[in-house]
């Protein structure tokens, strides 16, 4: 019996196109795959403000001018902010409070230090290293803050758990009492 070349081929050819159909099948289809569950978050405590009317006033104020540009000694919303500017409109705008102008003046204000456990909303919370204190935010509540960054920057909602502010944090004030 003499095999003919078309013959040996038809005998191949549905073994050939299932592993072909395999092989495709194989590379259309990645298996699903869960995504990484995200980093424990911090366990913020709700603390009640003393004033919450006030604080619901600079909080809503504050929140209001995220976007705004930065600008390094900006105090208004039609020039920027730097942070203390921001801090210093915030607060004489909604409570005609006036507050001292630089972050370094803000943090020697008399009163006693908030631990992290204990800030409220409208505390002020205060970053730099080696004992220098070099830029300020609002609290805001649930490990979170409103500040002035940076050149190129605007004004920001911003983590005290992220990487940078938790190396920085330094401590708070509380100006509502």
């Amino acid at each position: 019996m003499h095999i003919t070349p078309a013959f040996r081929y038809r005998r191949w050819r549905l073994p050939a196109l299932f592993a072909v159909a395999t092989v495709l099948a194989a590379c259309g289809h990645a298996p699903a795959r869960r995504p990484a569950p995200p980093p424990a978050a911090h366990a913020w405590p709700q603390v009640t403000p003393a004033d919450p009317a006030a604080a619901a006033s600079v909080l809503m104020r504050a929140l209001g001018l995220v976007g705004t540009p930065y600008r390094y000694g900006g105090n208004t919303p039609e020039s920027g902010f730097d942070c203390s500017g921001l801090v210093n409109y915030v607060y004489r705008d909604m409570l005609a409070l006036n507050l001292p102008r630089t972050s370094r003046e803000l943090a020697a204000l008399q009163g006693p230090r908030i631990t992290p456990r204990q800030l409220a909303a409208g505390d002020l919370v205060f970053f730099g290293d080696k004992g220098n204190v070099w830029h300020v935010g609002i609290y805001v509540g649930e490990g979170r803050f409103v500040h002035a960054p940076s050149a190129g920057g605007t004004v920001r909602l911003d983590h005290l758990d992220g990487p940078y502010w938790r190396d920085h944090y330094t401590g708070a004030k509380r100006v509502l009492r």
